[in-house]
C-alpha cells in the first residue's frame, strides 16, 4: 500500500498542476467561462439548456444565474468544465456585471450578446448599454492585471487581434472588444417577417458592429437547425472545440458570420441616402451607424424603456402570499416613520411651549 496520506497526495497533485499550468499562472487548463447579457426575455436561458442538453422549460432569470457544464475529453483524462453565467433584467442590473467577470476568471472569459430581434426600437439601447459597461469593467479589471502580472495583460491585449488577418484591410479601423464576444440576434422567425427595407438596416448595422468589435453575428430561432448552429458556437467558447468558418451574408436568409472573415467593403456604407450623410454630424462611425439606426428605429420613451431595478416589484415574479406580507410591512413601516415624525413634532412643540 502506498506510504504517502491523503494531504502528501493532494499536495503534490497541486504541485504538478502549478508547474504543468505555469503559463498561465495557476489558471486550470480546460476550465472557462462563458457569461450571457442581453435583452430582457430574449432567450439566453433557451439558448443555456440547449447547450447543455437540457429539456426543461424556461424559467425568468432573477438578477445573475450561474450553471456549469462538462464535457469529456477522452479515457481516463478529466472533463472540461464551463461555467455559465446569465444577466437577467436587460439593462437594469448593470452593476452584476463585475461579479463574474474577475482578474482570476478573465484569461478563460467569453462574453454572448442576445438581442431580441424583434423589438427593433429597444436593439440598440439594448446593445449599447450593456457592451459599453462590461467593456469598461473588462479594460478595469486588464489593468488591475497588468499591475500583478504584465505579461499575462499583454498577452491578453495581443490575444484580441487574433481573429483579424494582419493583412485584413480594416485593421486599422476597428476596435476589438477586449475578450471574446459572440452577438445573437433572436427570435429570428419573428425578424424574418418584417419589411425588406428594416430587416436590411438591421443587418447591415448589426454586422458592422459585429465587426466593428471583433465579434462572431449569427441570428437564432426556434428551429432545431439554426439553434444547433448557435450550439456549435458556444462550445468553442465553453470547450475550446474548433472554430466553425461558415460565412451568410444574406438578409433574406439567418446571418452566420464567424468572427474576422466579414469586412467594411463587404458591409457596404450605413443605409442612408448620400445627400442625408452630410447632414449627420457624427464624431466616429459607431456614432454615424447609431444615427441612421436610430433614424429608422427612434429608442422608446425613457420612462418604458428603463428596466424595474427591483425585481421585488416586478410582475414576472409575482408571489401573491409573498406580495401581500410586502405590503403589509411596507405599510407598518410607513406607520412607524409617521409615528415617529409626530413624535418628533410634539417634542420640539413642547420645548417651545417650555422656551416661552
Amino acid at each position: 500500500m502506498p506510504s504517502d496520506t491523503l494531504w502528501e497526495i493532494a499536495k503534490a497533485e497541486v504541485e504538478k498542476r502549478g508547474s504543468n499550468g505555469s503559463e498561465s499562472d495557476g489558471v486550470e487548463i480546460g476550465e472557462k467561462s462563458v457569461f450571457f447579457i442581453g435583452s430582457k426575455n430574449g432567450g439566453k436561458t433557451t439558448i443555456i439548456l440547449r447547450c447543455l442538453d437540457r429539456d426543461e422549460p424556461p424559467k425568468p432569470t432573477l438578477a445573475l444565474e450561474y450553471t456549469y457544464g462538462r464535457k469529456a475529453k477522452g479515457h481516463n483524462i478529466p472533463k472540461d468544465i464551463a461555467h455559465f453565467w446569465e444577466l437577467g433584467g436587460g439593462t437594469s442590473l448593470l452593476d452584476l456585471i463585475s461579479i463574474p467577470i474577475t482578474s482570476d476568471t478573465l484569461r478563460t472569459f467569453s462574453i454572448v450578446l442576445v438581442l431580441d430581434l424583434s423589438k427593433p426600437n429597444d436593439l440598440w439601447p439594448t446593445m449599447e448599454n450593456l457592451l459599453q459597461a462590461t467593456k469598461s469593467h473588462v479594460n478595469k479589471v486588464i489593468m488591475k492585471l497588468g499591475k500583478k502580472n504584465s505579461k499575462a495583460s499583454s498577452e491578453m491585449r495581443q490575444k484580441i487581434w487574433s481573429n483579424m488577418q494582419k493583412d485584413h484591410p480594416d485593421r486599422e479601423i476597428i476596435d476589438p472588444f477586449p475578450i471574446p464576444l459572440v452577438i445573437i440576434g433572436s427570435k429570428y422567425d419573428i425578424f424574418q417577417d418584417f419589411d425588406s427595407e428594416k430587416r436590411k438596416v438591421i443587418c447591415k448595422t448589426l454586422r458592422f458592429v459585429a465587426h466593428y468589435y471583433g465579434a462572431s453575428l449569427m441570428f437564432t430561432s426556434k428551429s432545431e437547425a439554426l439553434l444547433l448552429k448557435i450550439r456549435g458556437v458556444i462550445n468553442q467558447l465553453a470547450f475550446g472545440i474548433d472554430k466553425s468558418k461558415s460565412i451568410c451574408v444574406d438578409q433574406n436568409k439567418p446571418l452566420f458570420i464567424t468572427a474576422g472573415l466579414d469586412s467594411l467593403s463587404q458591409i457596404g456604407s450605413p443605409p442612408v441616402p448620400d445627400n442625408d450623410i452630410g447632414k449627420l454630424h457624427a464624431r466616429s462611425p459607431m456614432e454615424l451607424w447609431k444615427k441612421v439606426y436610430e433614424r429608422l428605429f427612434p429608442p422608446k420613451n425613457t420612462n418604458t424603456l428603463k428596466d424595474i431595478k427591483d425585481p421585488a416589484r416586478d410582475p414576472q415574479y409575482a408571489e401573491s402570499e409573498v406580495d401581500e406580507m410586502r405590503i403589509q410591512k411596507d405599510q407598518l413601516q410607513i406607520s412607524t416613520l409617521t409615528d415617529l415624525e409626530n413624535t418628533k413634532t410634539d417634542a420640539w412643540c413642547l420645548s417651545r411651549q417650555q422656551t416661552t
